[in-house]
């Protein structure tokens, strides 16, 4: 059986790293996968055993997701988005797969809405069409006009076979974000949250009681890691703070290294070991994305949300919102965030207990492989 995903990242990489996790699971039950990739190149994203296929890439102008920008920084031109199209569909002619799923689109990506209907069109057309399923996150940001639900709803009614919802509907149903019609709702698959394996168990003893902060690179973490190093100075708290800075941002983390000694505020790199330092920290501080939350669920650990929220951004918020229904979670929104109001926020969850995730839940990958193959058993004359 061979699958082809269609994913573009525009701002972080957190859709293209569920697109490869998903891509994991169907090579490891002995699958051929295609990832077609439009974001910009990520190295640092394992592609394992699937095959990633670089389109000419975008990205976004910040979280202005209406200007659209090419390799060199420029704005993408016409030229930029037909050989994009072309590609996508020279890829299915040549591949002709058994599965297509698209990542976001049609909930999403209304911006790159010619070169997918042209991939979803061409698949119809075909002798015979793939299984043809998107594949949404827990969260999904809401429409911001009425018509974009009839729009969804008629590309979803006669271009796609279901939707693929890596979420726990017990915890996020995908209706808390997005105004599901009734002709939508049979389509949804849940398939419960795409997360990597638990970390295997060491003998480690970094991070042990700490306050682990991470909040991503550049001015989407700036605010939270700047709130962090003053509150760790003040000793408001008796934790010390470990802050994992972006190797890019060397200049930040310099600066925030001098704002309080050592004995209360680490700061440094990304660690690969992220996922077990959590398992040992007494709480943790960060945005609010798909994977951060869900390994912060994972662990069991307390923890701080300080959703990102520029521009039209409202996935973290909404998702925070709903996570901090739960004991041992908070939520802070950046307009509030100070050393003050965050040392509030985590005095509120430290020492709770995060009531552990359904291990089904956790299992979205495997799941989704397991829909897919029952669907496509179905489909199969």
């Amino acid at each position: 059986m061979r699958l082809l995903i269609a994913v573009t990242h525009l701002l972080g990489t957190g859709h293209l790293s569920r697109a490869l996790a998903l891509a994991e699971a169907f090579t490891a039950r002995g699958w051929r996968v295609d990832v077609a990739s439009g974001g910009r190149p990520a190295p640092h994203l394992e592609t394992g055993n699937a095959t990633l296929h670089q389109l000419p890439p975008l990205a976004s102008d910040g979280a202005d997701f209406a200007i659209l920008l090419g390799a060199d920084g420029s704005p993408a031109d016409a030229g930029l988005f037909a050989a994009r199209q072309a590609m996508l569909t020279g890829l299915l002619d040549s591949l002709r797969p058994d599965v297509l799923i698209t990542e976001l689109f049609p909930f999403g990506r209304r911006a790159l809405a010619a070169e997918f209907d042209a991939l979803l069109e061409r698949a119809r057309s075909l002798p015979h069409p793939p299984l043809t399923l998107a594949s949404v996150r827990d969260i999904l940001a809401p429409p911001s006009k009425p018509k974009r639900v009839a729009e969804t709803e008629a590309r979803l009614l006669r271009l796609y076979d279901g939707v693929l919802v890596h979420s726990d509907p017990a915890l996020i149903p995908l209706e808390d974000s997005w105004p599901l019609t009734r002709a939508m709702m049979p389509l949804l698959r849940y398939t419960g949250f795409v997360v990597p394996p638990p970390p295997v168990p060491d003998d480690g003893t970094d991070g042990t009681a700490e306050i682990l902060v991470t909040a991503g690179g550049g001015p989407v973490g700036r605010p939270v890691f700047e709130a962090a190093a003053q509150c760790a100075a003040s000793g408001a708290l008796p934790q010390r703070w470990r802050l994992l800075v972006a190797k890019g941002d060397a200049a930040l983390a310099d600066r925030l290294r001098a704002l309080a000694p050592p004995d209360r505020l680490l700061v440094e790199p990304v660690r690969p070991d992220f996922r077990a330092l959590l398992g040992r920290a007494s709480a943790s501080v960060g945005r609010c994305g798909y994977n951060t939350a869900l390994d912060c669920l994972t662990a069991g650990v307390p923890s701080v949300f300080c959703p990102f929220e520029d521009g039209k951004e409202v996935e973290q918020t909404i998702r925070a919102a709903i996570l901090a229904r739960q004991p041992g979670i908070a939520t802070l929104r950046e307009a509030d965030l100070t050393p003050d109001s965050l040392a509030r926020a985590l005095q509120s969850v430290l020492g709770a207990r995060i009531p552990p995730l359904n291990p089904a839940s956790l299992a979205g990958s495997a799941r989704s492989v397991e829909i897919v193959e029952a669907m496509l058993a179905e489909k199969t004359p």
